[in-house]
């Protein structure tokens, strides 16, 4: 599917994919008017490709395009000819503004008011970006990042620029000064701008940027222009992808493309025609199917063209499922996309789990693919606020979760906390959520969130206990970023964090395009401390080495009992030392070799004395080795 400028013949050449339709139409329009037809051309079928090709004299200075397909109707089917199509590889979304939309439902035509119209690229071949950095996996240090989000309140941006890609080309200093190597960035992929999903998670064209992102008229510049910056930066880019579900939802959702074209081709159905669900959003893509296979590989070549290091595929489990939805162990798409990214030297990334299946480590049928470890986010979470047993588990994540990932820790991403769940600050302030404003009366999210308020509720601090308790938060979040970064594995950090950020105890804003969810920039000089911590840490973990982890206990508890609440570890030339206690403990170092103290979480630093340290309740220390 796509529409291709044909130089030497002076014509545009359009191409769709259906095995169903029996006929199909391509339309060309054009954007003043967007209800008047240019052109409207039968598309002719060899095969299951359907193609036309219209003569530039007659397209003249149109430049938006549809398609409309019929074919039979049953339970697997959902042709509409009344709907205007999107091409599903569109590389531009031109939307109808409202006043057109209005004007549309008054003659009768609300169906072609509402639809996207795919944009005659006109530019040429989008352009091939350099190769950029390739850090090893011991200096990978991921930072997850909105587009929109990030820079909204940024008052380093220039205020026309904020939220988009080149706005974000002014906030890469301050990434880089955190020693982040790598940038994860939810979803940038077009989606429907009425659809009310801030985070992107609906997709609606795979191979267009969202448009909503772009400050001026070329896109494609702004963004590349966007990954130079962070490539000069020695930072990489990776991109969130959704390629498991799209913003067509279940059957009583927006006819936009897919669904008209070939609906049992590209979504998993049940045999009542309805749609199989494994993703929470209304669909699943019938990944298995090889031509819902190819949208999926061509959109990722589009974007490796266009600079991406690497991908993190969204419920990635559901892109190794059969033909009829069900998991399976090995599977095409997967070892497909395996060979694609060892071709273009791409990392990838699953999130390994559904609603149906939680695949997690060799579970996940990419055995060399790197992923999301939920494992390790709440076994920290349980850990960090001392919950029995804890310290046990938690003593298994701190090498890399070899119970999932074997030898291979670069394949475990570590992280706390994510764009889903609460915020670090969050996790320290809030032991319940507060997501009324989602409009779902606090229904949706998690129950699950493993976090503790340091003894109060939210920030309506009493002022007799404001102090004590913003401290202790302050150490907690320091603790929390001392386990993230010093254990072996991938570390990741959510944007923001490293100053603080809330949300307000809402754990689920996929909806909240307002000050919720957009950094706060006012924390940054408020939090400054807890920033410069972040960024002694990572220097220290890049400084320390890596290497296998030994894990210790305390003198009291040396064999990290049921009762433990408290760690030690060495990594590399690091010794770490936790106690997240409500009483002080005494650590010995149990490593050859001298030893000094290089950070610690405590409000007054601990001290190290023949070659044992007394920690305060809740904090941590590093020590580094000097020979």
């Amino acid at each position: 599917m796509s529409a291709e400028w044909d130089q030497a013949g002076q014509s545009w050449t359009f191409s769709l994919w259906s095995s169903q339709a029996s006929t199909a139409t391509v339309l060309v329009v054009d954007r003043d008017d967007p209800f008047v037809t240019v052109a409207a051309v039968a598309m002719m079928r060899e095969g299951d490709v359907w193609t036309a090709e219209i003569a530039a004299d007659v397209v003249g200075t149109a430049d938006l395009y549809g398609f409309r397909v019929d074919g039979p109707r049953g339970a697997a089917s959902r042709f509409d000819p009344s709907k205007l199509l999107l091409d599903p590889e569109a590389r531009q979304v031109w939307f109808p503004p409202q006043h057109d939309r209005d004007r549309a439902r008054v003659r009768g035509v609300e169906t072609l008011g509402r639809s996207p119209f795919g944009v005659l690229w006109r530019h040429g071949p989008r352009p091939t970006m350099p190769r950029g950095p390739r850090h090893s996996a011991g200096d990978l240090v991921i930072y997850e990042l909105h587009v929109r989000g990030a820079t909204m309140r940024a008052p380093h941006v220039p205020e026309r620029l904020r939220g988009t890609f080149a706005g974000i080309r002014h906030h890469v200093d301050h990434i880089a000064s955190l020693g982040v190597t790598a940038v994860e960035l939810m979803p940038i992929h077009q989606f429907d701008p009425d659809e009310a999903n801030y985070w992107g998670y609906m997709p609606l064209a795979w191979d267009a940027l969202h448009h909503g992102y772009v400050a001026g008229d070329d896109p494609i510049g702004e963004f590349t222009g966007m990954v130079q910056a962070f490539h000069d930066a020695g930072i990489e880019v990776l991109l969130d992808v959704v390629y498991n579900h799209t913003t067509e939802e279940d059957e009583l959702g927006p006819t936009y493309h897919l669904r008209a074209i070939d609906d049992a081709a590209y979504y998993v159905l049940r045999p009542d025609g309805s749609y199989r669900d494994d993703a929470g959003c209304g669909n699943v893509i019938r990944a298995a199917h090889p031509a819902a296979s190819k949208l999926i590989i061509d959109s990722l070549a589009q974007f490796a063209d266009l600079g991406v290091d690497g991908f993190r595929f969204d419920l990635g489990s559901l892109l190794g499922r059969d033909p009829g939805g069900e998991v399976q162990r090995d599977s095409v798409l997967i070892e497909e996309i395996t060979a694609f990214a060892a071709k273009r030297d791409v990392r990838l990334i699953a999130e390994p789990w559904d609603l149906a299946a939680y695949q997690l480590g060799d579970a996940f049928p990419g055995r060399s693919w790197a992923q999301w470890n939920g494992r390790f986010r709440d076994d920290t979470r349980s850990f960090l606020r001392a919950e029995d047993g804890a310290a046990s588990i938690f003593a298994g994540r701190i090498d890399g979760s070899a119970d999932l990932f074997g030898t291979d820790a670069r394949r475990s991403i570590n992280f706390i906390t994510a764009h889903d769940g609460f915020t670090l600050y969050d996790l320290v302030s809030y032991e319940t959520k507060h997501n009324v404003a989602n409009g779902h009366a606090g229904t949706d999210g998690t129950d699950d969130n493993r976090g503790w308020n340091c003894g109060w509720e939210g920030d309506d601090i009493p002022a007799d206990r404001d102090h004590d308790v913003r401290m202790l938060r302050l150490q907690q979040m320091k603790n929390a970023m001392v386990m993230l970064m010093l254990s072996n594995g991938v570390p990741m950090m959510l944007a923001g964090d490293e100053f603080a950020q809330t949300q307000h105890g809402n754990n689920n804003p996929y909806n909240q395009d307002n000050e919720i969810t957009w950094l706060d920039w006012t924390r940054a000089e408020q939090y400054a401390e807890l920033t410069e911590f972040v960024r002694e840490l990572v220097a220290l973990r890049k400084a320390g080495g890596a290497g296998a982890v030994v894990v210790h206990g305390v003198d009291a508890a040396p064999d990290l009992s049921y009762t433990s609440h408290s760690i030690a570890w060495q990594r590399g030339e690091l010794y770490v030392m936790v106690n997240v206690w409500w009483e002080p403990l005494t650590f010995t170092v149990h490593a050859d070799g001298v030893w000094a103290l290089a950070l610690s979480s405590c409000p007054s630093n601990a001290t190290l004395a023949d070659r044992k340290v007394t920690l305060p309740p809740r904090s941590s220390v590093v020590l580094r080795r000097l020979s």
